[in-house]
């Protein structure tokens, strides 16, 4: 079971970026965590009059439209105002500062835009010290957008035996037993039929490649999960980020949960790495799973050292 304490929401305080509030505030209820709820001030901003009264007063009106009076006052829950014109890497800095277990956040989705640039979201699990929960509009939810009820059938992991997928697939099953889920593990084949150099496995073998990687993957998953949720291997071949998307959609996919390989960006990933792509054409939410790293002391974003909130 995965250990989550504090959970960062970030919202522009517009009705799109709060749509994420309800996945963040479903999520604090089910591991009992303190919800902190944050927005950043850039400057010339249209919103740049919003103070730190002002926005816990804004933030507590979008709870009170999705939670009644006695929610409300259970919640433990904080506003907080920071200011930056980096976004992403204002909320990465908060969350460093306030010691978060998971981020959750909207996308706006702007494909074409990111390609060049890249979106705060993209920014933000590049980066973060923790996992990242992405939504996005017009997608599969399994939050309920009226009543906050999880509704969570299938977890998609995508796996190539890396430490960060292993560490996406912890995150997947955890999920998953807590909501009954049913678990689908997924590895991809280059299009050669060739394994990664990780997975070298000897030509002498009778076993094809796919047979290798079933079993490898079968060895991958928790013994224990079968006990709470039925588990489907998978094995295909092409391209990895065009592979996870197909299979999403073909199985009516609720949640998909990837390893975030490092925190670099070089010039030969301009276009967008495995992760960056699923998170633009996602068919559900997304949970890139990155460990949780935090480094004393904690600053923020003004450079201010400060302790870490604590629940």
């Amino acid at each position: 079971m995965i250990k989550i304490e504090r959970i960062l929401c970030p919202s522009d305080l517009s009705t799109e970026a709060d749509e994420a509030l309800w996945y963040a505030l479903a999520l604090a209820k089910a591991y009992e965590a303190k919800l902190i709820l944050l927005y950043c001030k850039q400057t010339g901003s249209v919103a740049d009059w919003v103070s730190g009264s002002r926005a816990a007063d804004l933030f507590q009106q979008s709870l009170f439209t999705r939670l009644d009076a006695s929610d409300l006052k259970a919640l433990d829950w904080t506003g907080v105002v920071c200011e930056g014109d980096d976004v992403g890497l204002a909320i990465t800095n908060e969350a460093q500062a306030r010691k978060a277990d998971l981020i959750v956040m909207r996308s706006r989705r702007r494909p074409r835009a990111a390609v060049l640039l890249g979106s705060t979201a993209e920014t933000v699990c590049r980066s973060a010290p923790c996992p990242v929960l992405v939504t996005h509009p017009n997608e599969l939810e399994w939050v309920a957008l009226s009543t906050g009820e999880i509704d969570l059938h299938r977890v998609l992991v995508a796996h190539d035996f890396s430490p960060d997928s292993e560490l996406a697939l912890k995150y997947g099953c955890s999920l998953a037993q807590e909501y009954q889920a049913e678990v689908h593990l997924l590895h991809v084949l280059d299009s050669a039929g060739h394994l990664e150099p990780e997975l070298a496995w000897s030509a002498l073998s009778s076993s094809s490649a796919y047979t290798f990687v079933a079993s490898k993957l079968q060895r991958a998953t928790p013994k224990e999960a079968s006990l709470w949720c039925n588990v489907v291997n998978s094995v295909r071949s092409g391209k990895t980020y065009e592979e996870v998307l197909a299979y999403a959609k073909e199985h009516e996919i609720d949640l998909i949960c990837m390893g975030a390989s490092g925190s670099g960006w070089s010039l030969g990933k301009l276009f967008g790495s495995n992760v960056d792509r699923v998170l633009r054409q996602s068919p559900c939410p997304v949970l890139v799973a990155r460990p949780t790293r935090y480094a004393e002391p904690f600053a923020d974003v003004a450079g201010e050292t400060k302790a870490p909130a604590g629940k």
